[in-house]
């Protein structure tokens, strides 16, 4: 059992994990005299204005963004988790012989989305502890309250009746104890037998030691859960021998086991093996660590942000965390720190042991074939069960992909993905669908339906006015003709190498695609983000079909990293071609087949913005005729706002 004994502040004791993590930070507490801090002070201060008188004399290092010591990166690697800022358009900014793009207000204002969850400001990342509770979602969500960088992380909290309008709520906790000093990080709600709520999380202490906290609402009894106690005997969990003092983090929501206890996993890694933590407990204050791990891949670094949960054989509907049975298949979902990817694999859950095994080990977690919920910017993600609407939710935070300065000027960064559901795929059994949470369609206006036959090479306008926020569904089929040549061409082989990230965009043309749509295209395409499939010849002469989004095009900026993103998707006998797109200012995201593969993207025009953003379908095909039917409908802004007591007046429901 970890005991809380060897848990006192570390001002009143050694810390116990000072004499075997090398990667800590040394205790200095020892006061100096103060003649010596005033000579260090003054020397600071000396510095810090000839520092100032460089830059404001250079405009070079400001113009390129180039970061000094004090930036994101070092606060985050000081800190011990990943890189919060983007490591390759940094590296496209200090490139001296590339000037910086002149943004404007006018474009950066464009950017900021209408019914993508975002703060009014500032920095935001993870999602943490959603849930439903005597009437309203819950969102809480990692925040940086004083910049649009990361750092001074606390926890962020809204409230919404449909996941779609939210209220922002007062921050719910804040870095205030010793064992939270550095940040109150990611964390996971869990609903007790009585209906109580638990909230676990990861704190990074004075001395930057990742450790679990336990906190509950102050006030069960308020919907909102406005005020939130942290236990005072806190961390209930330190780093385990073995285990790095910055590489135990993030726990799950627990779930029930056979003998009635609680169980959580936590991401940590052991060298170059990416593990899960498992550990049992009765009240969330004392825990036993199993000896074995619910599951490790080697070569994988770093798990953070670990999900586990239950999903249904045989129907569509989300299932409580808890629940097992021989209907059931268990989810693993890793965010791997080293790739800033969240990879999934769908397995066999043994209760007694507390370990996992995945079904097909060829695509396990985390290694270069593994199954990922999103192909494009989409990472940290958690999922929490409704039971409001029996239905499993997935959020995902979706970071940006232009520079950090023009974050800076824009005053925020990061959006949160539409919630998803996710199931099973009960027809392929292989892989999960998600697809965005019906209350999106609330925002539904005007629509126009389309069928469009479009041959090779051809790309046509579609008019529906502004495109900047769009629902776009549509089906495509390929002419039978086209197909039948296609197969009948013995000097056609089977393309296994192709990828949307190597293959060339969208304007590398192959018989059968690629084929989709452009969106967030300027009148001239100069600026366009074309979401489509590309079909070729896959094993024993059957179809193989990819869902790609190309962001090579998406804007003239040069301090934006615009790559292709995308990966098969299953196209079982008799299905059409299927995707589904939303538009959202800066934001994309594309479904295909149902939600089989995902890809959210990121993009930054700066000419297709406000009435100049347009629609074009697109057959870029050298021989396929292809048949588009499909429905656009322009989006209404979601109503996200502060709290006023109006807003807070509506009936909750239990």
């Amino acid at each position: 059992m970890a005991s809380n004994e060897a848990l006192l502040p570390v001002t009143s004791r050694q810390d116990p994990l000072s004499e075997s993590r090398s990667d800590q930070i040394p205790e200095t507490r020892r006061r100096r005299p103060i003649k010596v801090h005033l000579a260090i002070y003054s020397g600071l201060l000396l510095i810090a204005l000839y520092v100032a008188l460089i830059v404001t004399h250079d405009g070079s290092t400001a113009q390129h963004g180039a970061k000094d010591e004090t930036s994101t990166e070092s606060r985050a690697r000081l800190a011990g988790v990943s890189e919060k800022s983007n490591d390759r358009v940094s590296k496209l900014s200090d490139d001296r012989k590339v000037e910086a793009f002149a943004w404007n207000n006018t474009m950066l204002s464009w950017q900021r989305t209408a019914f993508h969850f975002q703060p009014e400001k500032n920095w935001m990342n993870d999602p943490n502890g959603p849930l439903f509770y005597k009437g309203w979602y819950h969102f809480f969500y990692q925040y940086n309250p004083n910049a649009a960088v990361w750092g001074d992380i606390v926890w962020g909290h809204a409230v919404s009746k449909d996941l779609i309008h939210w209220l922002y709520l007062p921050i719910a906790m804040v870095p205030d104890q010793w064992y939270d000093a550095n940040g109150v990080w990611t964390g996971s709600a869990t609903f007790l037998d009585d209906g109580s709520i638990v909230m676990l999380y990861t704190g990074s202490t004075d001395k930057f030691v990742q450790v679990q906290n336990l906190a509950y609402p102050e006030d069960p009894s308020d919907p909102l859960l406005l005020k939130w106690a942290k236990f005072s005997g806190n961390p209930v969990l330190v780093p385990p021998p073995g285990i790095g003092a910055k590489d135990f983090r993030d726990p799950t929501t627990a779930w029930k086991t056979s003998s009635g206890k609680w169980r959580i996993t936590i991401g940590s890694k052991i060298n170059r093996t990416g593990i899960s933590l498992i550990y049992d407990t009765t009240d969330f204050k004392t825990y036993e660590k199993h000896d074995t791990l619910l599951h490790q891949v080697p070569n994988t670094g770093m798990w953070e942000c670990v999900d586990f949960y239950p999903v249904s054989k045989t129907q569509v509907n989300g299932l409580d965390t808890s629940v097992n049975g021989p209907d059931i298949k268990h989810v693993i979902k890793a965010s791997m720190d080293d790739t800033r990817i969240d990879h999934y694999a769908i397995g066999t859950y043994y209760d007694s042991n507390g370990t996992w095994v995945p079904d097909n080990p060829s695509i396990d977690v985390g290694i270069s074939t593994a199954l990922r919920y999103d192909y494009g910017k989409f990472y940290a993600s958690k999922t929490f069960y409704d039971q409001n609407k029996g239905r499993r939710i997935l959020w995902g935070w979706i970071g940006e992909s232009d520079s950090e300065a023009a974050d800076v000027q824009k005053g925020w960064s990061s959006v949160q993905g539409i919630p998803r559901t996710v199931v099973l795929d009960t027809r392929t059994r292989k892989n999960l669908v998600q697809w965005p949470v019906e209350e999106i369609k609330s925002l539904r206006l005007s629509s126009n339906k389309f069928d469009m036959t479009i041959g090779p090479g051809t790309v046509v306008p579609v008019d529906v006015g502004s495109a900047t926020q769009l629902d776009i569904e549509a089906e495509f089929e390929i002419k039978t003709e086209d197909l039948k040549l296609f197969f009948d061409d013995d000097s056609v082989e089977a393309d296994k190498k192709f990828s949307c990230e190597t293959s060339g965009g969208s304007t590398a043309r192959g018989a059968l695609g690629p084929f989709g749509f452009s969106v967030l295209a300027d009148e001239s395409l100069s600026e366009q983000t074309p979401v489509y499939f590309y079909v070729t010849k896959g094993k024993h002469s059957k179809l193989k079909t990819v869902f790609c989004t190309d962001t090579s095009r998406s804007t003239m900026a040069n301090d934006v990293v615009k790559p292709i993103y995308g990966s098969f998707v299953p196209v079982l006998k008799g299905e059409k071609l299927t995707m589904r797109i939303l538009v959202d200012h800066s934001i994309v995201e594309g479904f295909a087949q149902g939600g089989r593969t995902c890809i959210t993207s990121r993009v930054y025009p700066t000419k297709a913005i406000y009435g100049a953003t347009k629609l074009f379908l697109f057959n870029n095909a050298i021989d396929a005729t292809v048949t588009a039917s499909f429905k656009v409908w322009q989006m209404n802004s979601a109503f996200i706002h502060p709290y006023s007591p109006d807003d807070l007046s509506v009936p909750s429901r239990t």
